[in-house]
């Protein structure tokens, strides 16, 4: 990090790259799937709200997986599902198994 940043100014950056990400992805790119983000970048989505969630939880803050979900989707998570996913073809189940596999870890039964 250049000694131009302080920490302060270092989390706000960083916050507003953060809302400027989920502003792409909600906003700009809602038609842009979550199985395919996974597969190309190993995260998507779920895996942002999946990471507000760990550091709410590391800051002593109790937030539930659904909390988590509605604060990066903007709505409940059921009603981005409705609006904006859809159903995927054979290989990219596939594939995602593998990304999930790699980037988040062995699928829970």
């Amino acid at each position: 990090m250049t000694d131009k940043i302080d920490a302060a100014t270092q989390t706000e950056l960083e916050a507003a790259a953060f809302r400027a990400l989920m502003q792409h992805l909600l906003v700009k790119r809602p038609e842009v799937q979550n199985i395919d983000l996974m597969n190309l970048a190993g995260f998507c989505r779920n895996c942002l709200s999946r990471w507000y969630q760990e550091a709410a939880a590391e800051r002593g803050v109790n937030l539930s997986k659904d909390e988590a979900r509605e604060i990066v989707y903007g709505m409940p998570y059921a009603d981005w599902v409705a609006q904006h996913q859809t159903e995927a073809d054979a290989a990219k189940k596939a594939a995602f198994e593998v990304a999930f596999a790699q980037n988040v870890g062995p699928a829970k039964s």
